[in-house]
């Protein structure tokens, strides 16, 4: 249900606002209507009717025109809300148009000097203003407030000012401040709502002459015969809260307001000024002054005095404030007209030392009368490099910690004491710090392998990342640079067996040995049951020896027979699990040796060749009857296609 209904009479939009709460929320679309009725009585009967009021969607309020209104006429007002609920109603609210209307605030002015005003007294302020047109039929009264811009101060209120004035002096604010000022109005004898507080307006208050105490002091000094230099210090001391702002100080030998007076000896904003003065004159007057006027004269006598304090002595100075009638409590303390500084400094001990580190430690001296305090230590060591380091301590430091020192080395060092009047040095004290450990030897020595180490794998490891010709393939000699002579295969260690030295002349040549494994197979085409003058191929040869001397020239064909200038050819068998003997089978072939030097064959040739019929040599093509010498090195890959450059390399075979 809606309540709290209120309406406005505005005239600057010439209608009867009204507004409302509308209650708590039913979460139901509710529509408000404002009702309203035109009545003679207490709104007790109805006499014209008005038009309702549908407000916006949302909104709480409501505007009812002039055309709809008599404005010394009753209305009776009220709020209707309507949902699927049901319908309510607000209380009846009967009221007349004027008796509730709100003016627009009045415009503040400040109000201009002129001269037939007389001037503001210090701290007033002179303003106007304007009512709003419309209500200019309409007899108002107004209100003023102010507040000074210092602070948090509040507002003061000035109230009932008749609206016909429109002028006005505010007294009683303090001098030389700035205040901030704004007006509302409201109808005067009716009924009426105030207005809302008019724009602000800025103001500063005239000034007052300074109400001061001007404490002075000075120097002098002889410049000649009939002139001294006089130098003069003042400190202004307020005497009132509301003193009024210093804008500079006059010093001239006579009161300002005297007539005929002379030009001031200084006219400055600053503390101090430096003139000069015939010898006969004795006395000037000091002032300070703003746009309101000067304060009172201080006089400045010049009096020869006596010096009566002595250095180095302790006295104790007194200072009370000094008012225009009375004076303050006052404040006292002791000093000393000069300080001294100690007969010694602090003596530095060493209290803890290590290899790379030294902890220094001082005991500060006792406190004496007439002696400055301390405000920081300055340390300072040299080392035997003649290198100097420092550092700054406060005055309550009593130790010290030197850091970053070279093992087994020789420090100076020495404490420095300071006030504000002087310095003082501590005792010398010579450190050496500690060596290194053996242990501690070792472990630098191994760090400082360990990084050789790391180049060296670094740099080896480079040098083997670098691209390499034919890296994924055996080093096999170049046919065409190399000979037969100069290449020797390399035997297996486990293939490798004992023979007699080739040289030992009780040995019969050798021509080959063959050395096969036994394997339980069946015979292929190249093997053979029978015994007949042929050898079987072997499965698996294990080693190809030759002896002989190729050197010594064969002239005689090899023959069949047993002697001594036969080249035997003998083929071993044997398993390597078989624990008897082995069998040696010789072959009947009588095929020329290799270390024959006739004939030669060209450097195309292999080594496979004999001699024809005709006496030219032709390939030798190995047939089953010749396979035990030369079935096998037909597969010898090493052997194929080497240039045969002379026969002083083949021995080895």
């Amino acid at each position: 249900m809606p309540h709290n209904v209120s309406c406005l009479m505005n005239l600057t939009t010439n209608s009867l606002i009204c507004q409302w709460e509308p209650g708590p929320d039913t979460h139901l679309p509710t529509n408000f209507t404002l009702k309203s009725f035109k009545s003679r009585g207490n709104c007790q009967t109805q006499e014209d009717s008005i038009p309702d009021c549908v407000p916006e969607d949302g909104q709480s309020h409501c505007s009812i025109p002039r055309k709809h209104l008599q404005l010394y006429q009753n209305l009776g007002i009220w709020v209707e809300a309507k949902n699927a609920l049901g319908t309510s109603m607000s209380q009846k609210l009967c009221l007349v148009p004027m008796d509730v209307v709100k003016l627009e605030p009045p415009t503040l002015w400040a109000l201009e000097p002129s001269p037939e005003v007389p001037p503001l007294q210090p701290g007033c302020l002179r303003l106007r203003w304007e009512t709003w047109k419309p209500s200019l039929h309409i007899e108002q009264k107004c209100e003023l407030r102010h507040q000074p811009q210092l602070g948090e101060a509040s507002w003061d209120l000035v109230g009932a000012l008749p609206s016909r004035t429109l002028r006005y002096e505010l007294c009683g604010l303090l001098p030389s401040t700035a205040y901030t000022l704004q007006m509302r109005c409201t109808r005067w004898r009716l009924p009426g709502h105030w207005s809302d507080w008019s724009p602000s307006l800025e103001l500063i208050t005239t000034q007052r002459a300074p109400i001061v105490r001007l404490d002075t002091w000075w120097r002098q000094r002889q410049l000649g015969p009939r002139t001294v230099d006089v130098q003069l210090f003042w400190k202004p001391m307020p005497l009132e809260k509301d003193s009024g702002q210093i804008q500079g100080y006059l010093v001239s030998w006579r009161h300002s307001d005297q007539t005929g007076a002379d030009p001031p000896l200084c006219n400055t904003t600053e503390l101090n000024c430096t003139f000069q003065l015939p010898s006969e004159a004795q006395e000037v007057v000091l002032e300070a002054y703003n746009t309101a006027g000067t304060s009172r004269p201080t006089p400045v006598v010049f009096l020869e005095s006596r010096e009566n304090i002595r250095p180095f002595q302790l006295y104790e100075i007194t200072v009370t404030p000094l008012y225009q009638d009375t004076k303050g409590p006052s404040q006292h303390i002791y000093a000393y007209s000069q300080e001294m500084a100690p007969s010694h400094g602090p003596e530095l001990h060493l209290r803890h030392i290590g290899k790379t580190w030294a902890q220094l430690e001082w005991m500060p001296e006792a406190p004496e009368l007439g002696k400055s305090p301390l405000t920081h230590y300055t340390i300072f060591w040299t080392n035997a490099q003649d290198q100097s380091f420092s550092t700054v301590l406060n005055a309550s430091s009593h130790s010290f910690v030197l850091r970053g020192l070279e093992p087994a080395s020789l420090y100076h060092v020495y404490l420095m004491a300071a006030s504000q009047a002087w310095t003082i040095n501590s005792t010398s004290l010579t450190l050496m710090t500690l060596a290194l450990e053996e242990s501690e030897l070792h472990i630098l020595l191994g760090l400082l392998g360990l990084l050789v180490l790391f180049i060296c794998l670094c740099g080896a490891a480079q040098l083997c990342c670098r691209p390499r010709k034919n890296a994924l393939w055996p080093s096999v000699p170049d046919p065409a640079h190399s000979s037969l002579g100069s290449w020797v295969p390399t035997i297996m260690a486990e293939d490798t067996f004992q023979l007699p030295s080739l040289r030992d002349p009780g040995m019969p040549p050798i021509t080959k040995i063959t050395v096969l494994e036994e394997e339980e197979k069946k015979p292929g085409p190249w093997e053979s049951n029978d015994s007949s003058g042929t050898c079987s191929l072997p499965t698996l040869v294990q080693a190809y020896v030759l002896q002989g001397d190729p050197r010594v020239p064969s002239t005689q064909p090899q023959s069949q027979s047993g002697t001594s200038d036969q080249v035997l050819y003998v083929q071993v068998l044997g398993s390597p699990t078989d624990p008897g003997p082995g069998h040696y089978l010789r072959c009947d072939s009588t095929q020329p040796l290799l270390g024959g030097l006739t004939p030669s064959p060209k450097s195309y040739e292999n080594l496979w060749f004999q001699t024809s019929p005709l006496g030219t040599p032709e390939p030798l093509v190995p047939n089953p009857e010749d396979d035990c010498i030369f079935g096998p090195l037909l597969d010898f890959p090493l052997l194929q296609g080497l240039q045969v450059s002379g026969v002083e390399g083949l021995g080895g075979f």
